[in-house]
């Protein structure tokens, strides 16, 4: 697969939907070691909204609707991981508004602008044991593959993004809720970061279908 179009976008965000409704407790799980426990209730509740609201999406602009997506997300899982999920989908899909196609270029630019989203709303950066460390891990791979297929771009990000999600074990927590565990948050990946991953994840397995 060369390029997503708006189809490919619906298809994969119903997708992403199945995949955190899959993952649901598991992510409630990790997410109860630092956090309130209910991260994978607004991950399957703000992807399985979008999905069914993006299906009748009938311009060819995938920019806006990938920032439809995160306006969907936003009413649907209003939490801090969905408003940030929400903020990150918006600004990459304002990103390459007027694009038609993602091909690996338009990708890394999306990858880009929604982690800068999320470190401007989150008023964080890497290293704080967020689900910015994966994507900010992720957006420097994708952007370092932007030149070749999206295939590859896609994979890097991937990739990026699981080496992102190891290191914050490594990490204490310095935001939200977890911040209350600091110490006992070390040795722990955070969910956040998982998300990311995840995310990354779906769009590297759905090009290389």
């Amino acid at each position: 697969m060369d390029t997503l179009n708006c189809n490919d976008i619906k298809a994969l965000i119903d997708i992403i939907g199945g995949i955190m409704r899959d993952n649901k407790e598991n992510l409630c799980e990790i997410d109860s070691r630092v956090g309130d426990g209910d991260l994978g209730l607004t991950m399957s509740a703000g992807f399985t909204k979008a999905a069914e609201d993006i299906a009748g999406f009938d311009k060819d602009d995938i920019g806006k609707l990938l920032a439809k997506t995160g306006m969907v997300i936003a009413q649907a899982a209003p939490s801090t991981m969905g408003t940030l999920m929400a903020s990150g989908f918006m600004a990459g899909g304002k990103s390459i508004s007027g694009k038609t196609e993602m091909g690996a270029a338009e990708y890394a630019q999306f990858v880009e602008a929604f982690v800068e989203s999320l470190m401007k709303r989150g008023k964080s950066k890497p290293g704080e044991k967020t689900i910015i460390d994966a994507m900010y891990a992720a957006a420097n791979s994708a952007k370092a593959a932007g030149g070749g297929t999206l295939k590859e771009c896609t994979k890097a990000a991937e990739v990026g993004a699981k080496q992102g999600l190891e290191a914050t074990k490594d990490m204490m927590a310095t935001h939200g809720k977890a911040a209350v565990f600091r110490e006992k948050t070390i040795g722990i990946e955070d969910p956040g970061a998982t998300v990311g991953w995840m995310l990354m994840k779906a769009f590297s397995d759905f090009v290389a279908q």
